[in-house]
């Protein structure tokens, strides 16, 4: 098939996909659709119950002695829109729009994560010339809970020696390894007495943030712990009453701003000098990654009252204590982080305080000490911890077979350019199947895309064909 033809064969595959409204949780409809297509070109199909689409195709004719080898995606997508435009989810298509450029949709998010990758997979199934046994395995609600990864039987994990994921962002970019994560939350009840006491809002704010996975090697402060560390000076200094303390909005972010309002005896510009000071800290230590950073100290009115001392104190601690940031930088081929936490979210009622930690790392028996760790905390602080389920890395594994192959193929399709080759500290299915069969040979690869789960979103058309050949030419090399 020549490229004009692969192009659009690939793209009708996913246009198909962007008729059949598919938000995380609502699979049903496009999952009955993957099933009926499978069957139509010649595979034998299972749904779970969870709706996973599992189809077997059997290998062309000489090379069924070859290793079987399983591709992966994902059938839901994060539903966006602009402000102002009309969609409903649940029953309105997508517009995809096209450029010469850019696959885009019309005011709202494209779902090309990872309706590109499931198409890419239905062409390679139909058109590579020459491949050992197939199976595609495309799972449902990998964006919200990976749902369908982490209920998928391991029976479909059995009998094959390689796996691709099809739900990667940039065509020159393997991805060999991803990182596990746990969610931990505190929780302690909170009293209340009245104070007479002037009250101040005090503010951390001008941070970067970011992603805590994508980011959290940049070396970028996180404002919750930062305005944690200044009411710890502060309240050396002086007494200091504790009326709210909030900060983040999701615990995958790193904050770029916090917020506390106190009620103390010190005078304005006692507090301003020790601000002043924390600040200078905070730039000696982060400045060049969070340049902007600073406090605002201004007068608060109708304050409320404020938090029992040994609460206040407990809450401090535990915001000064809990690791956040790098811990440890991995020492494998690809380097960059191997474990870190972030301190993502913290929430004051009446009558409650929340807290919510995240640790990622590639190596699983870090998330135990971690885990250990904040454990400790809690016990020693009066909190209480609901530790979640933890979601297993996906461990780099430096003799892969696989890896080596498509390294091959991308740099014969390239002129000779290298592959790029990295772990990524952030989750993938992949994690989950790593854990239910560890002798998989697994990499990740994927069209480039931008602006995913945004309105922005968009695929660049000119590595959809690359990206189609590069993975049939490596079902093609396995099967030799």
């Amino acid at each position: 098939m020549d490229d004009a033809k692969l192009l659009e064969k690939v793209i009708s595959e996913f246009e198909a996909l962007t008729h059949i409204p598919r938000p995380s949780g609502h699979e049903k409809a496009v999952s009955d659709y993957l099933k009926k297509h499978f069957e139509e070109i010649g595979c034998t199909v299972t749904q779970d119950e969870h709706f996973n689409i599992i189809a077997e195709l059997p290998a062309t004719k000489g090379k069924e002695n070859a290793p079987r080898t399983i591709l992966q995606g994902h059938m839901d997508m994060v539903c966006v829109a602009e402000p102002g435009v009309s969609y409903d989810p649940l029953t309105d298509p997508i517009k995809m729009q096209r450029t010469a450029e850019y696959l885009t949709a019309d005011g709202t998010s494209l779902g090309g994560d990872d309706g590109i990758g499931v198409a890419e997979i239905l062409t390679a199934m139909q058109c590579t010339e020459a491949h050992g046994p197939l199976r595609a395995i495309i799972t449902v609600d990998e964006e919200q809970g990976m749902t369908g990864a982490r209920h998928l039987s391991a029976d479909h994990l059995k009998n094959a020696q390689y796996l691709i994921n099809c739900d990667s962002e940039d065509y020159h970019i393997m991805t060999v390894g991803s990182a596990g994560s746990v969610n931990l939350d505190y929780t302690r009840a909170l009293t209340r007495k009245e104070s007479d006491l002037p009250a101040y809002r005090i503010t951390a704010e001008g941070l970067r943030g970011g992603h805590s996975g994508e980011r959290i090697g940049d070396g970028r402060g996180n404002a919750i712990r930062t305005l944690a560390l200044a009411l710890h000076a502060l309240a050396q200094e002086g007494d200091v009453e504790l009326v709210s303390l909030t900060g983040g909005t999701a615990r995958n972010a790193i904050p770029p701003t916090a917020e506390a309002i106190v009620r103390t005896a010190m005078d304005e510009r006692s507090i301003a000098r020790l601000l002043a000071a924390e600040e200078k800290r905070f730039h000696a230590i982060y400045g060049e990654a969070d340049p902007a950073m600073k406090f605002t100290l201004h007068p608060a009115h109708e304050a409320g009252r404020v938090i029992g001392e040994e609460e206040q104190r407990a809450l401090i601690d535990l915001l000064v204590l809990l690791r956040t940031g790098v811990h440890v930088m991995t020492h494998t081929q690809t380097g960059g982080v191997e474990t870190s936490a972030n301190l993502g979210v913290v929430r004051m009622d009446e009558n409650e305080v929340h807290v919510a930690f995240f640790p990622r790392s590639s190596v699983n028996e870090r998330l135990d000490e971690i885990v250990c760790e904040t454990e400790t905390l809690a016990a020693l602080t009066g909190f209480s911890l609901v530790v979640g389920t933890a979601s297993p890395a996906w461990r780099e594994n430096p003799k892969s077979k696989l890896r080596t192959i498509m390294a091959e193929v991308y740099a014969a399709q390239n002129g000779g350019t290298p592959m790029k080759i990295e772990s990524i500290h952030a989750g993938l299915e992949t994690s989950w199947h790593a854990s239910k069969n560890p002798a998989l040979d697994m990499v990740s690869v994927g069209v480039t895309a931008h602006g995913i789960h945004t309105p922005e979103e968009r695929i660049e058309i000119a590595t959809i064909v690359p990206e189609a050949k590069l993975l049939m030419e490596t079902l093609r090399h396995i099967a030799e």
